[in-house]
């Protein structure tokens, strides 16, 4: 949990916890990179921090895409609530470089403290879930292939890709 720091103290950061490890681990090193980001963001003065955010945002959609490709080729439905949730959180950054560049300076440091926020409990559930199916059906995601394509014929996932949608 992140707050915003005041000018003179330093920010409290993200800390990467063993709670974070998806048990995939290219899923948690794309993961330990998006906590590196954050923090960065966090540790930079808000006057500096627009060319950080884009490149986070950028990250981000990359890091969205990856486990949408890894979604989809292991049988989960295109319309799953997991990639829904990173539909919404993508929409949400993309109107926040806008609101900084209109007059709210603080708009970028509050979104990487709500991302930090929100992060454990997403990688915790959806990403963990999605971390074992992966492992169930013999996909390897650093290569993005499946051992045995025959594994997934008859798997149409429309969940999270966890117990809970949440």
């Amino acid at each position: 949990m992140t707050t915003t720091a005041t000018p003179d103290a330093a920010p409290n950061l993200m800390l990467w916890t063993d709670s974070l490890h998806t048990g995939d681990a290219r899923m948690d090193e794309t993961h330990q990179e998006f906590v590196d980001m954050i923090n960065q963001i966090l540790a930079t003065p808000e006057d500096q921090q627009l060319p950080l955010y884009k490149a986070f945002l950028n990250h981000t959609v990359e890091h969205f895409a990856q486990e949408e490709r890894w979604m989809l080729a292991t049988g989960f439905s295109a319309d799953n609530c997991h990639a829904e949730h990173h539909a919404t959180i993508l929409e949400t950054m993309r109107v926040v470089e806008a609101h900084y560049l209109d007059s709210d300076p603080t708009i970028i440091t509050r979104m990487a403290e709500a991302l930090a926020e929100w992060f454990p409990g997403h990688a915790g559930s959806m990403d963990a879930g999605l971390a074992a199916h992966l492992k169930s059906v013999g996909f390897d995601s650093v290569t993005e292939t499946l051992a045995d394509p025959s594994a997934i014929q008859n798997v149409t996932m429309s969940g999270c890709g966890s117990v809970s949608c949440s």
